[in-house]
């Protein structure tokens, strides 16, 4: 008999699905060479909703040290999101008036993209990353760095050496966590007193409504609301103060939170507004979360009669981005290479290999002006604008921008 799972926060029992993509490889494990095809696996890629907390999740069906210690992922290569760390540096140097007697650490720090605009304005920094291959890029742009998972172990011991953080960053990484009760509760050790810790992740109500549905993959073990994030916090001692709405990744929030007994925070009035919107979305009921699946099966019929229609008229397509979520994509519509010839990326790490699933060759973005294909499909469609800005010259011979989420659009 199989066991119901748990809730990876509060423990009830997940009786209730969210949606069902089936079986797919892990999303950033790319293949680099054929005789790998045989060999590749699948897991299971199910989400639930907790019907206690509201967390919605998939189970913890791979270990986190098997996808995170070697990653494919190098935050650099995205220039909008290079800017978007830029700006929120120079934000937050301000709004704490951050100086060279500060700290600044930031878990999940990658290739450094962040912790190099505080750097430059001679502020202490410190990454912690647990994949070595990223972290060593951090460490050649003389960005300190532990490799380390983050959690409340790691957080003891940099505390021990005297680490304390006025402000901590942790950008799109709590949902990436299996023991969200670990990591979350590394936060307070670190934080100094009256510090502030930020938090992005792709809002949840968004993924909701815009049926972002390829975002879920196994490295994304939860999906984060407002209302679940709050909950989780404030289960280890930290008040969120304020939010932001930022439009990366689809519809981000930046949460604000700070020791509980800290008094120089006060609650913003967004804050309240935002918690407003999530409870006219019906976010603390079950009712939110039905009727999702029907619509993501809609975007999958959607984009194969596209793509078939394509094929049968001699169209090329190809596909730009070799992105996890587009992996998500591929393989629950399973799409091939008989229908999308190719993906570029910019990331030479991912040219060479092959998608994982859907077996489809990656290459730089170069073969897309020498094939000059009729249609481009953008997978990663958070980053559209930059993307179809860096590759407009396919105007030239009237090729033409497909994104497929939230529904089929031809640009």
């Amino acid at each position: 008999m199989t066991s119901i799972p748990k809730c990876r926060f509060c423990g009830t029992e997940l009786k209730n699905t969210f949606v069902d993509l089936g079986e797919t490889p892990l999303a950033n494990s790319y293949l680099k060479d054929l005789s790998e095809f045989e060999t590749e696996k699948s897991y299971p890629l199910h989400a639930r909703v907790c019907s206690s907390c509201f967390l919605v999740q998939v189970e913890d069906v791979v270990p986190a040290e098997e996808i995170f210690s070697d990653y494919a992922y190098f935050s650099s290569f995205s220039s909008s999101w290079v800017e978007h760390a830029k700006l929120y540096s120079e934000r937050l140097i301000q709004k704490l008036s951050l100086n060279k007697n500060s700290l600044v650490v930031e878990v999940a720090s990658n290739d450094g993209y962040l912790l190099q605009h505080f750097a430059e304005h001679q502020i202490p920094v410190l990454g912690i990353e647990p994949a070595a291959n990223v972290a060593s890029v951090a460490k050649n742009k003389n960005i300190p760095t532990e490799i380390a998972f983050f959690g409340e172990e790691t957080a003891k011991r940099l505390s021990n050496d005297g680490y304390k953080a006025d402000l901590i960053a942790a950008n799109n990484v709590m949902a990436h966590v299996p023991d969200i009760n670990d990591f979350v509760a590394g936060f307070p050790i670190i934080l100094a007193a009256d510090g502030v810790l930020t938090i992005e992740f792709p809002h949840l109500l968004n993924l909701i409504d815009k049926t972002q549905f390829d975002t879920i993959y196994h490295e994304h073990y939860s999906y984060l609301s407002l209302l679940t994030v709050e909950t989780i916090l404030r289960n280890h001692g930290l008040r969120v103060f304020d939010v932001e709405e930022l439009p990366t990744h689809g519809g981000s929030l930046r949460v604000y939170a700070c020791h509980d007994s800290s008094s120089i925070h006060q609650t913003s009035d967004q804050l309240k507004e935002i918690r407003l919107k999530e409870k006219s979305a019906s976010l603390d009921c079950l009712s939110a979360y039905e009727g999702f699946a029907p619509k993501v099966e809609q975007v999958k019929k959607d984009l194969l009669s596209f793509l078939n229609t394509a094929v049968k008229n001699g169209k090329k397509v190809v596909g730009y981005g070799a992105a996890a979520k587009g992996n998500t994509l591929l393989n629950y519509c399973k799409i091939s290479a008989n229908q999308i010839e190719f993906v570029v990326d910019k990331n030479p790490e991912k040219q060479g290999t092959y998608l994982p699933g859907s077996h489809i060759p990656v290459y730089s973005p170069d073969k897309i002006l020498e094939i000059k294909p009729d249609y481009v499909l953008i997978l990663p469609w958070n980053l559209t604008q930059e993307i179809t800005q860096q590759m407009s010259s396919i105007k030239q011979w009237d090729g033409q921008f497909v994104t497929p989420i939230p529904s089929l659009k031809i640009i």
